[in-house]
């Protein structure tokens, strides 16, 4: 880990926001595996059999886009991948790995979230998901894993070398 000692204030807000991020993230992911009693009871952990998307995506969306995202709740695929998405968005935000990769599935993820409570309630077109997946980029762009992260030794792999997108 690379530690910095003379920090401009642009770049300690990018490393917090990054670090932020990732708590938001990996909360997220051990809240509804393990059901830490904050927005995910113990009974509908993941690990007591409940579904980490069923309760959003059948009582919160809301808009045109309802009745697809109902749809979805509770489909095993749907799970797995939401909680993948967590657990690995969470993971490169705190390392400051795949940055790019990241910007990607999170503005995705977003984006998707954004859709399924459209038109959002407070504002006709912007919510926090689309600030979010704008800080992804903000993310990407200022090389913030580069400080108290592996970015630096992380695109120097051979993996990354021969596969650029995993930068």
């Amino acid at each position: 880990m690379i530690v910095a000692v003379n920090l401009s204030k642009e770049k300690l807000v990018w490393v917090l926001l990054r670090l932020s991020m990732s708590a938001i993230f990996l909360w997220a992911f051990f809240d509804k595996v393990f059901g830490l009693g904050f927005a995910t009871s113990p009974e509908k952990a993941w690990l007591s059999g409940g579904s980490p998307t069923t309760g959003f995506l059948k009582f919160a969306t809301y808009g045109p886009f309802k009745p697809f995202f109902e749809g979805l709740a509770g489909n095993v695929w749907i799970d797995w991948t939401f909680m993948l998405g967590l657990l690995l968005l969470g993971t490169a935000l705190l390392l400051g790995i795949v940055m790019r990769l990241a910007a990607y599935v999170g503005t995705l993820l977003m984006l998707l979230m954004w859709l399924s409570l459209f038109p959002p309630k407070n504002n006709p077109l912007i919510d926090e998901h689309i600030i979010y997946a704008l800080v992804f980029w903000g993310l990407y762009f200022s090389k913030s894993g580069e400080i108290w992260g592996l970015r630096k030794w992380w695109s120097k792999t051979s993996l990354v070398k021969k596969f650029p997108f995993l930068e």
